[in-house]
């Protein structure tokens, strides 16, 4: 892959980040490989210049997110009609998914330049509900839940038209194997292999002490409605849409998984063990 641009999208709020937007730019410019800023970006940090977002897409080969995880999760599903791979420069405080930090960009743009980085395709979802929405995608998962935290949710789930199960609590996660370890983990899901071909289901709260976590093909067809009067649907925690007992939604597997550059020596296991503290 010949990289001659690179995107740059940073954080929203990230106005402390302009003398790290100018490292990495210089980091980039100095192996020859022109760079862009998003235009919402160059007003963030008070930057002259700055092209919108779905021109960055188009004119740069590689994208650049600079921030933490959510930033980075924002871009891959922003950017999804373009295919491009986007990498992670870590300035969060989890970083899960952005593995280069702001003091390794310049060795890795070097390598990066050379060729020597990897390419990790990460499953995503498509979500759509019947009549109302163009087709949504999701990178960490799709939850399903209630529009007022007094009250339960009820939640039918199929597989193609066959009844799967049915939920009553507070809510249902549907997440893809990179977001077992989000949301899911947090409501007591399994951490599951980011490159599994798979849907994860984890209820939250559930009122029936029988409901368990459940792991799917990712080939298969989702079917969603609800009993309740109204229910929301959450993507990635970035994005909300109501639904009601009228409507339908399909969850499927994305066409194209999301494309996630990394350091060749990156892996996952190692990422595991420092972010949710294992020990050996």
């Amino acid at each position: 892959m010949k990289i001659e641009c690179a995107g740059i999208v940073i954080k929203p709020g990230g106005h402390d980040l302009k003398d790290i937007y100018k490292k990495v730019k210089k980091a980039f410019e100095k192996e020859g490989i022109c760079v862009k800023l998003d235009r919402a970006s160059a007003q963030i940090i008070a930057e002259k210049g700055g092209v919108p977002f779905d021109e960055l897409c188009e004119s740069c080969d590689i994208l650049v997110s600079l921030g933490g995880d959510g930033t980075l999760i924002s871009v891959a599903r922003r950017s999804y009609p373009y295919h491009k791979p986007v990498l992670g420069i870590n300035v969060g405080t989890l970083g899960f998914l952005t593995d280069v930090q702001p003091d390794d960009i310049e060795g890795f743009v070097k390598k990066l330049k050379k060729g020597e980085f990897r390419i990790d395709t990460r499953m995503m979802i498509e979500v759509s509900i019947l009549g109302k929405k163009e087709r949504i995608v999701a990178f960490n998962d799709v939850v399903i839940t209630r529009p007022a935290v007094s009250k339960m949710i009820h939640i039918d789930t199929f597989i193609g038209d066959d009844p799967l199960n049915s939920y009553y609590g507070d809510g249902l996660i549907i997440s893809t194997p990179t977001g077992s370890t989000a949301y899911n983990l947090s409501a007591g899901g399994p951490v599951v292999y980011p490159f599994t071909n798979a849907f994860i289901f984890t209820p939250i709260c559930p009122h029936s002490l029988t409901q368990r976590p459940l792991v799917l093909p990712g080939d298969f067809e989702i079917k969603v409605r609800t009993r309740s009067k109204s229910a929301l649907i959450v993507i990635d925690g970035q994005d909300m849409y109501e639904f009601t007992p009228q409507d339908e939604v399909i969850i499927k597997k994305a066409p194209i998984g999301a494309k996630l550059i990394h350091r060749k020596e990156r892996n996952y296991f190692n990422v595991l063990r420092e972010k949710l503290g294992w020990g050996i």
